[in-house]
This record gives structure tokens, C-alpha cells and sequence, in this order.
């Protein structure tokens, strides 16, 4: 099977990466020292119509056909920003996966009409409430809870680690919560819209994390929060399954992410190994160099295809089964490989490698997460096994 790219996609990847350079390259560094949010460049993002290259005209999107791999060019964008700076590539996957597809998926009409245009043009952004304190991987053990008071839901809990959720264009929050028990005995799950302002919620202080200085990341508390019983995303009960479907198109968008990152390392690596001269003559003509840097060429064509060939799995409808299976598999491959390469990149460039003026230190710090976020290496080999026929727990 090939997955070529097509001319058109191949274009907007040009596009994609000039922007990339031209907004994002000169600024990152004082960014990321600044831990600080540029919403100017997400309307710029918007703008270019980034966010909405999944979504329908209606709403102010590309409108793609399938046949015309609207994942794929998604997949794409955030490759060329994450080549970049991973927090900018990370906005725009949460802001597009976790953000518009909840609502865009399961929303009712008027929910769509209600949030949608700002989302989708970029003007504002939406956080996807999946994670808490003591639920992360074993996202059924929620706690937070939302209970149905005449017209309203009242939610009370917490949620940590939420991409996008606490900036000021973050208009909106949809949270698992809680809203009864099944036949079963076990916990129903719903999903719940909470826009930003509702009395009640929110938006702790951001974190002080190791990587993605620049993205919006906040824990989030809700206390008595009252949001009407529209408010409810889909159907009662099924807020579980819909955010299993949800990180399904996320571990690809997170693959893409890191490929991004892996590629960065490769051209990095290559421009200094030419570059460094030692002992006469330039570091890349030693072996010890010159094949890890080798090594990085082969994670970055291995890892691109796993990740063009699950994003054309769902651009063409396949089967949920066989698509979790490639997303899973890529998502495991290319976050490991970015972890890996950025360790390659920092001890080719040596001491230059371990400061922060060098974007390897960056890099560095960033790649780690994608071994976490979108679901654990642990949960996607977990799945990967499952879905050979394993009974593993």
C-alpha cells in the first residue's frame, strides 16, 4: 500500500512550515523562557485556517472531502509547527482534537451553532476535562460528579493537566463527570459542557512543567458549578465511550507531533555535524556520530509512515478496531523515537546541547510528555496487545 502525499498536501505542508518560520522560529526561544501563551499567533493559526481543517463549511471550515485527507492535513500542520516548537504543534492537536471534535462528534445542533464558528476560526479555544487526581490512565474511576437540580447540572470535582483550558481565549471546558450509577453498579459517565465564567469553576493557577513552557496547561476545580441541563455533550452515559473515540484520533495527532520533533532532530544533527570541526576536520566523518545521526533518518521515515498510514486509515472510514490498532502502534513508535532522538541531538551537540540557547535543550525537555499524554507507552502496548487477541489486563 502506498501513502504518498498528494501534490495539495505537499503544498500545504510548505505553507504550513513557512508559516511556522516566518511567525514561531524567531520568537520561541523568548517564549518558552517566558513561559508565555502568544495568542496573537493562535488567531494567526486561525487564520490560516488551521483549525478548521477538519470541520464543515458551515461552521466556518475547510469543508474537506474525505477523499481530499482532512486528518491528514491536520496531521501535517501540526507535524510543520511541532518541528518548530512542540507547544505550538500541542495547541493546535488540543485545540482540534480535544477542543472542536467532542463537540463537533456528539454536539446537538445548537450546541454546534453556539460554539463552533469562535472554535473552529480560532478565535477562541476548548479544553477536554478527561483527567484527574487520581484518574488518569484509569479514566473510570472518575470522581467529579454532576448531578441534575431541576434544569441544571451541579458539578463538583477536579480535573489536572488540561491543555488550553485556562487562557484568555479558552471559552469552554467539556468534563467526564459522574451523573449516576448503572444497573451494574457501575459509574454512569456523561460529558458536560462548562463554558468559562461559570460561577463555580475554575481555572487553577498554570503549571510549572518541565516542557511546553508556551501551551496553556491548568488543573481545574468545580465547586457547585451550575451549567443548564442542555449543557449535557451527546448522550447521558456515554461520555466514556466518546472520549475512548476522541484520543483515538489524538494518539495520531500526538504521533504526527513527534515526528515533528524527530525530524527537527535529524536536520539539526546533520547541519552541526557538518558544521563542528574537530581533530581537523568535522565531527559528522566519525562514526560515533555519524551513525546515530543515521539512526534518526530511519526513526523519521519508519515513524512518518506509521503516522501518514493510520491519519489515511481514517480519512478513508476504516473500521474502529483496525484504526485504534495503527493509532496505537504509531503513537508508541514516534513518541519513543522523539524521546530517543532528542537524547542524540543533546550528546551530538555535546556541552553546546545541555543550554538553553541551543533548541535541542528544548526539544529535550518538550519530548517526554508524548510518551504520556493521549494515553501511556504502557496503555498503547496494553491496547496494541488487546487488539492482537492478547487477554492481557
Amino acid at each position: 500500500m502506498s501513502f504518498e502525499l498528494s501534490r495539495e498536501h505537499e503544498e500545504f505542508r510548505r505553507s504550513v512550515r513557512d508559516f511556522a518560520e516566518a511567525e514561531i522560529a524567531p520568537h520561541v526561544a523568548q517564549w518558552d523562557c517566558d513561559h508565555h501563551f502568544p495568542v496573537d499567533v493562535v488567531h494567526k493559526m486561525g487564520d490560516l485556517g488551521l483549525f478548521g481543517l477538519t470541520a464543515p463549511e458551515e461552521f466556518g471550515g475547510a469543508g474537506l472531502a474525505p477523499e481530499d485527507g482532512p486528518f491528514t492535513s491536520l496531521c501535517l500542520a501540526i507535524e510543520e509547527l511541532g518541528r518548530v516548537d512542540q507547544s505550538m504543534g500541542i495547541t493546535l492537536e488540543a485545540g482540534v482534537g480535544l477542543g472542536i471534535n467532542p463537540i463537533l462528534t456528539f454536539g446537538n445542533d445548537e450546541q454546534k451553532a453556539a460554539h463552533l464558528p469562535d472554535l473552529v476560526a480560532g478565535r477562541k479555544l476548548a479544553g477536554f476535562g478527561l483527567t484527574e487526581p487520581g484518574a488518569g490512565s484509569d479514566a473510570g474511576a472518575t470522581k467529579t460528579k454532576a448531578e441534575l437540580v431541576d434544569d441544571e447540572w451541579v458539578v463538583n470535582g477536579a480535573k489536572q493537566f488540561i491543555t488550553n483550558s485556562g487562557s484568555e481565549i479558552t471559552s469552554l471546558v467539556t468534563v467526564t463527570a459522574r451523573t449516576g450509577t448503572k444497573d451494574n453498579g457501575n459509574a454512569e459517565i456523561s460529558t458536560i459542557i462548562v463554558p468559562s465564567g461559570t460561577p463555580g469553576f475554575t481555572a487553577e493557577k498554570a503549571y510549572d512543567k518541565l516542557g511546553w513552557h508556551i501551551s496553556d496547561t491548568h488543573p481545574l476545580s468545580f465547586e457547585d458549578a451550575h451549567v443548564p441541563a442542555g449543557n449535557l455533550l451527546g448522550e447521558r452515559g456515554r461520555g466514556f465511550a466518546q472520549f475512548l473515540a476522541t484520543l483515538d484520533d489524538g494518539r495520531v495527532a500526538i504521533a504526527a507531533l513527534a515526528v515533528g520533533l524527530i525530524q527537527a532532530c535529524r536536520d539539526l544533527c546533520v547541519e552541526y555535524a557538518l558544521d563542528r570541526q574537530t581533530m581537523g576536520g568535522p565531527i559528522g566523518r566519525k562514526q560515533g556520530v555519524a551513525f546515530q545521526i543515521a539512526d534518526l533518518d530511519v526513526m523519521l521515515q519508519a515513524g512518518r509512515l506509521l503516522t501518514y498510514k493510520a491519519a489515511a486509515m481514517k480519512d478513508a472510514g476504516a473500521s474502529t478496531k483496525d484504526f485504534k490498532q495503527a493509532a496505537s502502534i504509531a503513537k508508541l513508535y514516534t513518541s519513543e523515537s522523539a524521546v530517543t532522538a532528542t537524547r542524540i541531538a543533546t550528546q551530538v551537540f555535546g556541552g553546546y546541547g545541555f543550554m538553553e540557547e541551543y533548541p535541542v535543550a528544548r526539544f529535550y525537555r518538550d519530548a517526554k510528555i508524548l510518551e504520556i499524554g493521549e494515553g501511556t507507552s504502557e496503555v498503547q502496548r496494553m491496547l496494541i496487545a488487546r487488539g492482537l487477541g492478547l487477554p492481557v489486563e
